[in-house]
């Protein structure tokens, strides 16, 4: 029997392993858990776990007032590497591309742990965008002993980098894991604000935007496209859960507040956001995971940053990369609600994140690495490269 620890500290490296754990605990025969939660973020971790119904053995509480990136990975350090000392795990596992997960990957090679990267082989190839998950994904591969990358494209890029292929396996995503099994689960709304929106027979718009490529002046451009489309259509409910940083908040509420239509409301918890997303015509958005869960439902996405980690659904047409120029946005923001056909192209693309089993390949995988089983999993294929 082998001891793995889970190790995750925000809302999207949570969600993302919350259906790995539940598959893990489907084994015990062979694996032991211990999950540890950082608490990078609190009350959005928390909302997670209890939604998937994950209680961490240790939950190290890190998030503190406007500290430094450099405060909480030395929080991070410090507290994990007692953590790894006392349990001495055989494997540590962590998910994408968060302070939480480089500085666990850090701490296991520092004591001699293996590391399994969840969601590995993203890229832009610019360090600085976005900042800092892009430095923190290209150090994490390189404390990592196994890549379980979402896309083929992704598992190109590591051996690029010098990763042995026999280290990668190609698992699809497990944030489509996690999206199915919350919408099995859940059918109405928690929000009376949300609850009221999706029992309309409106269209719904998603909005969100945060990251810190985008503070200041993109984010006003954002702002501002919406405040246009609003205006020019005004049966069409735009929704906007706008994020708690004070940074965010000071750009959105003096352009957008007072708007019969559009709809400035806190973070949603993760069901609730669920359900919106799967309700909705299509999302304009900055966030990297929406890139992945909006195609699994059909909804088109327009991002409004000039690059992306993701470009596998850009190539097949569910994502558009627009930017922060307000123009641009209107216009492909009408085109979407206006055109049929352009709308119908970009509904229909082809979903190349996963088909939700992501988390019961890399079970097989483990099973492999550790020689509990003799064959290793098939690599994931999206249908329309199937064909």
């Amino acid at each position: 029997m082998k001891k793995l620890a889970v190790i995750f500290g925000t809302r999207p490296d949570t969600i993302k392993l919350a259906p790995l754990i539940l598959e893990l605990q489907k084994h015990p025969q062979f694996f032991t858990l211990v999950t540890i939660a950082t608490a990078q973020h609190r009350t959005m971790l928390d909302d997670v776990l209890s939604v998937f119904g994950i209680a961490p053995d240790y939950d190290l509480n890190v998030m503190s007032e406007k500290q430094s990136l450099s405060v909480l990975t030395q929080s991070l350090m410090a507290k994990l590497d007692e953590v790894l000392g006392k349990e001495k795990p055989d494997m540590v596992i962590v998910q994408g591309d968060t302070a939480t997960t480089f500085t666990a990957s850090l701490c296991a090679f520092y004591h001699r742990i293996p590391v399994v990267h969840i969601e590995a082989g993203l890229r832009t190839k610019d360090k600085y965008y976005p900042f800092p998950e892009e430095i923190f994904r290209r150090l994490t591969t390189h404390t990592s002993d196994i890549h379980c990358t979402p896309t083929a494209k992704a598992s190109k890029d590591l051996m690029k980098e010098g990763i042995k292929k026999e280290a990668i396996y190609c698992t699809g995503n497990t944030v489509i894991d996690a999206l199915q099994i919350v919408l099995r689960k859940k059918k109405i709304a928690d929000d009376p604000v949300l609850e009221r929106i999706l029992l309309e027979e409106k269209k719904i718009v998603v909005v969100t935007t945060h990251r810190r490529e985008n503070w200041g002046e993109p984010m006003k451009n954002v702002c501002e496209a919406l405040h246009h489309l609003a205006s020019g259509f005004p049966d069409i409910n735009f929704v906007f859960p706008v994020h708690l940083n004070p940074v965010v908040r000071e750009v959105v509420q003096p352009v957008l507040s007072g708007i019969g239509n559009v709809h400035l409301i806190d973070p949603l918890k993760y069901s609730d956001f669920a359900h919106l997303l799967s309700r909705s015509y299509f999302v304009i958005s900055d966030s990297g995971g929406l890139q992945e869960e909006a195609p699994s439902l059909g909804v088109p996405v327009l991002v409004v940053r000039t690059i992306t980690e993701r470009p596998e659904a850009v190539r097949y047409g569910a994502v558009k990369l627009v930017g922060t120029d307000r123009k641009k946005i209107v216009v492909y923001a009408e085109k979407l609600l206006t055109g049929k056909k352009f709308y119908r192209t970009m509904s229909r693309a082809v979903n190349p994140y996963g088909d939700g089993k992501a988390s019961e390949r890399i079970v097989s995988a483990l099973l492999y690495y550790f020689g509990f089983s003799k064959k290793r999993m098939k690599e994931f294929t999206p249908r329309a490269v199937q064909q």
